[in-house]
């Protein structure tokens, strides 16, 4: 029998068993340890994000700086200011990984799947052809091919502000 080693995902498990003490969008966002958090990118109303437990290497999250559950929610300036960095993000990760194709989506609401449903996100999951193969049909595992730290300082060069893309989050 092989064993296939993923020692990461006992953080993610154990995580479950945790009580919440917050949001961590809004957490990340205040704090000034981007490397740390896997923060990429800070815009005028949203920031990119790295998913701590990613469906695929490159698995980004855009969240609004506003703390809220929905889209409807939001006004069309931070509306416009996420598809704005979704652009970005496609740029970063075509230029870093070189993906075939994405999936984008906003999963509102725990019912929707939505991990965190207090505050609104876009995920963007760069795909490769033959990303699926066994392991998630039989094996219920998925291969990541490398580690978060490595992803976040190949994406970060892409994701480098100019001057005026700066906020007012004290950036």
């Amino acid at each position: 029998m092989e064993h296939l080693w993923a020692p990461w995902r006992m953080t993610y498990i154990g995580s479950g068993d945790k009580k919440d003490d917050g949001c961590i969008f809004c957490a990340k966002a205040a704090e000034n340890r981007d490397e740390e958090n896997l923060l990429l990118y800070r815009g005028a109303h949203c920031f990119v994000i790295m998913n701590l437990y990613p469906y695929n290497n490159g698995h980004l999250m855009i969240a609004p700086y506003a703390h809220v559950p929905t889209i409807e929610e939001l006004d069309a300036t931070v509306l416009a200011d996420i598809m704005i960095t979704a652009q970005r993000c496609l740029s970063a990760l075509r230029g870093a990984m070189h993906p075939d194709g994405y999936n984008m989506g906003i999963n509102q609401g725990a019912v929707a799947g939505a991990g965190i449903a207090d505050h609104v996100h876009l995920h963007i999951v760069p795909r490769w052809n033959g990303d699926t193969n066994f392991m998630p049909v039989l094996g219920n595992t998925k291969v990541m091919p490398d580690y978060l730290n490595n992803t976040y300082h190949q994406l970060l060069p892409f994701f480098q502000a100019a001057p005026e893309d700066k906020d007012a989050q004290g950036q």
